[in-house]
């Protein structure tokens, strides 16, 4: 079963931005979708955004115009753009692959704050 190791989160002001890394641990031939979502404490995991191997993407509104999601096919890896971060952007981000079934990775702490 392949594994997901994604990387990037940190600290940062309302107003920056942060990149996002999802590694998968071997190659990827096929898959339905893999994406991002996120959990900010006392609340719901919630969608973020996704991209399918045909390259169709969807976002959440809220993170609309601000997050661009990508991947290298080569690197086995997805990105998360995220610029104009705001306060409740704040959460754990989870990276995740649809396959026969869904599989996640460990996540990665995403803190906006002044």
């Amino acid at each position: 079963q392949v594994q997901l190791v994604e990387s990037g989160g940190g600290l940062v002001q309302p107003g920056g931005s942060l990149r996002l890394s999802c590694a998968a641990s071997r190659r990827i031939f096929s898959y339905n979708s893999m994406g991002w979502y996120r959990q900010a404490p006392g609340k719901e995991r919630e969608f973020v955004a996704f991209i399918t191997t045909g390259t169709n993407i969807n976002y959440a509104d809220s993170v609309k115009g601000r997050f661009t999601i990508s991947k290298d096919n080569a690197k086995n890896t997805v990105y998360l753009q995220m610029n104009s971060l705001k306060p409740e952007d704040t959460g754990v981000y989870y990276c995740y692959i649809s396959q026969n079934g869904r599989t996640w990775g460990q996540g990665t702490q995403v803190t906006v704050s002044s």
